[in-house]
Parts: structure tokens; sequence; C-alpha cells
């Protein structure tokens, strides 16, 4: 009786572990795998100075791309230590193969040490899309149209728009190195900043970590709205996300692929994980107020 009584006691332990355990990961889908099996990748236009015979080259934005889940020089790979690498020797994109709305993705960041041409003397650059709409290619001979968080060296958080979308930001401009820019004031005017000449907005202020050291960055998407985080500050806060057609109408923007870009820089990625939500966690809405 006394085994049996040990033994029940045991089993009812190693199940409160293993729910303790699911509750703790409940919701979060990790991303990444050894095969990359959740994503597709579309590589652009090799640059003259690549080492790549058999494909057409250019300087990195003009030509034909190398194109779909076609990765000769490995320009994305996990390791066993399941560390996503980007060397970003071409010019490319990992997309999920899914469309995800209503989420909150996180991801640790460090750059690598090796550049490459055409931004050899260039902050290394990086950066991730969302709501990321097919075909391939629309930027650049290799991106999607997407809202872009920036990842670049002291720069992450920052907005691009990418091929035809536009979002509102709050920000009023100041200047930066003798030259005046946008920046993200949560009481600064509402601002459209649309793709063109014009169309970036600059992150709050720099909160990443030194270079060599991992960032945690997040990006939270509720509806119409996107927040940008870097190791736990909100460095911006957007809203009214549209996508412009041929004739330049707008529609709203709220779901659609993420796409990590290869973009002349290597740059390490782990922890990337997503969940569904629907609406902001606490932490970060009282940073807003």
């Amino acid at each position: 009786m006394k085994s049996k009584i040990t033994f029940l006691f045991l089993v009812i332990t190693a199940s409160c572990f293993s729910l303790t355990a699911q509750k703790n990961k409940k919701g979060w889908e990790d991303l990444l795998d050894k095969d990359l099996s959740k994503w597709d990748i579309f590589i652009g236009v090799p640059h003259t100075t690549v080492n790549l015979e058999g494909y057409e080259k250019g300087d990195g934005k003009h030509g034909t791309p190398v194109g779909l889940n076609k990765d000769p020089l490995q320009i994305f790979s996990v390791s066993d230590e399941n560390i996503l690498k980007v060397t970003g020797e071409i010019y490319g994109g990992l997309s999920t193969k899914k469309e995800y709305k209503n989420y909150h993705l996180i991801f640790d960041v460090k750059w690598g040490t090796k550049q490459w041409e055409p931004r050899l003397k260039d902050k290394r650059d990086s950066g991730v899309l969302y709501h990321a709409q097919e075909p391939h290619g629309q930027f650049w001979n290799v991106w999607m149209k997407a809202p872009e968080m920036q990842v670049q060296e002291t720069d992450c958080g920052d907005f691009f728009p990418l091929a035809g979308v536009s979002m509102q930001i709050r920000a009023t401009k100041r200047s930066e190195n003798g030259k005046e820019f946008w920046f993200y004031d949560p009481k600064g005017e509402l601002k459209t900043f649309k793709t063109g000449a014009s169309g970036r907005c600059r992150r709050m202020k720099n909160f990443e970590n030194p270079h060599g050291d991992w960032s945690r960055l997040e990006l939270i998407c509720i509806g119409n709205k996107a927040y940008h985080i870097v190791n736990g500050t909100v460095v911006m806060a957007l809203e009214n996300s549209m996508e412009y057609n041929k004739e330049d109408v707008a529609s709203p923007l709220t779901k659609g692929k993420i796409q990590f870009q290869s973009e002349a820089a290597e740059v390490f990625y782990k922890n990337i994980k997503i969940k569904s939500i629907s609406k902001l966690p606490k932490k970060f809405a009282k940073q807003l107020k």
C-alpha cells in the first residue's frame, strides 16, 4: 500500500510540474528550428562583388533576383544552438509561411563582424517587416510590401514604409548630427509616414546594448496599431496601418507575413517566438500614459 501511495504521489507531482511547464509556455510559438520549416527564403540580386557563378549580378537592387527558396550561399542558416545566422552577403528575406495578426513577437539580436557591398562603410543593417504582402521583390527586387521595424546599429525601432504602405506616428522634428529628422514623441503631432523620401520616422532614443551583446526586441501588433520595443522600452507607437494599390487608394493593413531581412551585414537572432494577444500588456501600456 505504501509503495502504491508513493507511486501516486510521484505521478501527481510529475503532472503538476508538467502542467506548470505548459502554463509557462502557453500561447508562445517557437518559430525557429534547424530546417527553417516555418519559413520561406527569397534571395535578391547578388552584388557584382559576390563570388557566385550562374546568377545575374548588379548593384544589389536592380536586376534579376536569385528567387524563392534558392539560397546557394546559405545566407540564412540555423546552428545546433538554435541561433539564426544571417550572413548579409546578398540582400534577402526570410518570411513566415503563415500570416499573422494581433500578436506579440519577441526575438534577441546581436551583430556579427562582417559587412558587404554596397554597405561596407554604413551602419550594420537588417530589419523586420510585418503585415508583409506578397509578391516578393516589390522593394529593391527582394522584399515584400510592408511596414518595417528597423534593426540597425543605434537605430533599432525606427520605422520605414516599404513599397506602398503608411502608418501614423506622433512625432516632432529635432536635430541630429547637424540635420533635422522626425523622431517619435508621445506628445508630438500625429503625422503620416508613407513610402517615399520622407517616410522614415526615428525611434524615441537609443536603448540598444553595446555591439556584440544581445538586445531583446519586441513587436506588438493589435488591429491597426503597432509598438516597437527595445530592451523593454516602447521606442515607438504607431497607428492607422494602411496599404496602397496602383491607383494610390488606401485600405487597412492589419495582417500579413513576417520577414527578417539580410541587408549587407552579419547578424544573429535567437528566441524568435510569437503569440496571439488582444490587448497591450500592462508593462508597456503604462509607458504610454
